[in-house]
């Protein structure tokens, strides 16, 4: 009991680590679990044994037997289904080339070159070594995230690691299940007839189950015959009940019926998909965090020593400093991207939580099946996985300042709330080449700021979602636009150290608006326009205007002209290279000089009659 206890307590500890010193939640828990196994066994044990022993004997132990085995397995399968739910087809169609060449292109690079490697650098077979390579192509959003969270890119550069990440997770998953399978239908090594032919009812199989059970699943979902609060536990059983049936029909199946059934199901557009991939997320923390300190804790010191050579670090070094820069460097020939952020891409390429988990599922079932060279699926994997991490946590940000992707100035801008007016705005910032990002938690909003060409996020205010958005990290001003003061408020409170390093701003409410005393700081444009005075000049005159300033005078003439008219509302000042400066209710010494223009909302401003004022 005390055991299976810390095992829980000290995975959420290892989770918390992670969140506070922001790093890949992975780098903590393996480390615990070689801590508390083969590291106490050796120098910490007076008798040799480990604090926590996954596997004693046949009888003894937290999982005697096989009963390790069968954890790890479902275990796998529950993040495999999750994973396979994000991979969007859609989403490879438009993330463009250079994501979808790194997925194809770069995951065969990866393939081929890391088993070459493997092969000759450490002497494994084929099988073998196509079998490491296969489960070292899946980087993941789980270690990609933390590393680039606080570095900020350029928005293209975190796409592609975002994307890659999120996509390539189910695929390099595939991939090494089918390998795996490929090598477990016939254990002798020789692949005959009847070898190809099992492995051919292992794909038919398990792609059978898993897409005919995803649409009966969602079926079910859809026509409400299991209740709300039953939802999720359904979900989980019924993914659970698809593994153990394939793999009962076509041993080893169940995985990739598995990858299946989610990538279908998470491309049903199902209205309770959303409830599905927060309960799995969920579970899958959990899960994870028992998962690699039981793995981890599982591997024995003779088994490190196995790879406690030059080899590990040549292997290392050239999948790290050869293969990885090879994919890359294909996967975004001819495309926009510039030498030096192909070289950061190159450079961040971490292996993750599915690598370490399906390898040390896949090397305790070769193990036991007695192929040569199974027991060195496990460390090496692992190797990897840490290596790769540590290198990118503790280099990414020095690199990216020495490469020259390091963004000096975060210039991108997070608007909260998608209306009209956000959307006019948001747009006319864009075509004026600034990063512009709209949330609201209304769909419809979002899908009409998506129409006009805007990113846009659609999230709740309050949810922790933005924190972890990666593709933000370019992103030093915030703009709450929304009808409610409270969620404006809130907004600069929680997000002006993230967003608005550069500025924060909130439009006026209407009290502080009759209130010429009270005019808040991180006031927005102007001191007597609320949100209800920007909705009704942007019905009536919805388009952006821009004049010309010929000095600071000017300037107030202008200023003074647009608060005479109700239906001109000034946004931004223009400077002579095309910066745009945000207005603040608060700040009126506003710095100007020739070929700068006042950018405002509303009706063409009557120049003869300003310079009559």
């Amino acid at each position: 009991m005390l055991e299976l206890a810390g095992i829980i307590i000290l995975g959420i500890l290892a989770q918390w680590v992670a969140w506070k010193f922001k790093i890949p939640a992975i780098l903590p828990l393996i480390l615990i679990g070689l801590l508390v196994g083969p590291i106490a066994a050796e120098f910490l044990s007076e008798d040799g044994t480990k604090w926590i022993e996954p596997i004693w004997n046949e009888t003894e132990g937290l999982f005697p037997g096989e009963s390790l085995f069968y954890f790890v397995s479902l275990a796998i399968s529950i993040i495999l289904f999750e994973g396979g739910l994000t991979l969007k087809l859609s989403e490879i169609k438009n993330v463009g080339p250079v994501i979808t060449k790194l997925i194809s292109l770069g995951s065969l690079v990866t393939f081929f070159g890391a088993g070459v490697a493997a092969y000759y650098i450490f002497g494994l077979s084929w099988e073998i070594s196509f079998l490491f390579s296969g489960l070292i192509i899946v980087t993941g959003p789980t270690v990609i995230t933390p590393i680039l969270r606080n570095i900020p890119l350029k928005k293209d550069v975190s796409a592609v690691l975002k994307w890659e990440g999120i996509l390539i997770d189910p695929i390099g998953a595939l991939v090494a299940v089918l390998v795996f399978e490929f090598i477990s239908v016939d254990a002798g090594g020789e692949f005959t007839k009847t070898a190809l032919i099992e492995f051919g009812k292992i794909v038919l199989f398990g792609a059978t189950f898993g897409f005919t059970f995803a649409h009966a699943l969602n079926f079910i979902i859809n026509k409400k015959w299991v209740p709300h609060y039953l939802l999720n536990v359904f979900a989980l059983a019924a993914v659970l009940g698809v593994f153990v049936l394939s793999d009962a029909f076509a041993h080893e199946s169940g995985l990739l019926a598995v990858v299946v059934m989610g990538m279908v199901l998470g491309n049903s557009n199902s209205p309770y998909l959303k409830d599905l991939l927060y309960f799995k997320e969920s579970l899958s923390v959990l899960l994870i965090s028992i998962l690699f300190i039981l793995l981890a804790a599982n591997i024995n010191y003779s088994e490190l020593l196995l790879i406690f050579n030059w080899e590990t670090a040549a292997l290392f070094a050239v999948i790290v400093f050869i293969v990885r820069p090879i994919g890359v460097f294909i996967s975004t020939h001819g495309s926009k991207l510039k030498l030096n952020e192909k070289l950061f891409i190159s450079w961040v390429g971490p292996r993750g939580i599915v690598a370490a988990g399906i390898a040390s599922l896949f090397g305790l079932k070769l193990a036991s099946k007695g192929i040569t060279g199974a027991e060195y699926i496990t460390p090496l994997v692992f190797v990897i996985v840490l290596g790769t991490v540590l290198l990118n946590a503790t280099t990414a940000r020095l690199f990216a300042k020495l490469v020259g992707v390091f963004l000096k100035k975060s210039n991108g801008i997070l608007i909260v709330g998608a209306s009209k007016v956000s959307r006019l705005i948001g747009h006319y910032l864009e075509t004026h080449g600034r990063h512009v990002v709209l949330i609201d938690s209304n769909q419809s909003n979002i899908n009409k700021a998506k129409e006009l060409g805007l990113e846009a996020i659609n999230t709740n205010i309050y949810s922790e979602n933005l924190t972890d958005n990666i593709e933000l990290n370019d992103v030093g001003y915030l703009m709450a636009l929304t009808g409610n003061t409270e969620i404006n408020k809130y907004a600069i409170n929680k997000f002006t150290n993230q967003f608005g390093e550069n500025g924060a701003f909130r439009l006026v409410s209407t009290e502080e608006m009759l209130d010429q005393n009270n005019n808040p700081h991180e006031g927005l444009f102007s001191h007597t326009d609320d949100f209800s005075t920007l909705s009704d000049v942007t019905r009536k005159f919805p388009s952006i205007q821009e004049i010309e300033i010929i000095d600071k005078e000017h300037l107030l003439d202008l200023i003074k002209a647009t608060n005479q008219d109700k239906d001109i509302i000034p946004l931004f000042i223009k400077d002579d290279e095309g910066e745009l400066h945000i207005i603040s209710s608060y700040n009126t010494e506003i710095e100007v000089g020739e070929g700068f223009a006042l950018v405002y909302l509303g009706k063409p401003l009557d120049v003869e009659k300003i310079d009559t004022v």
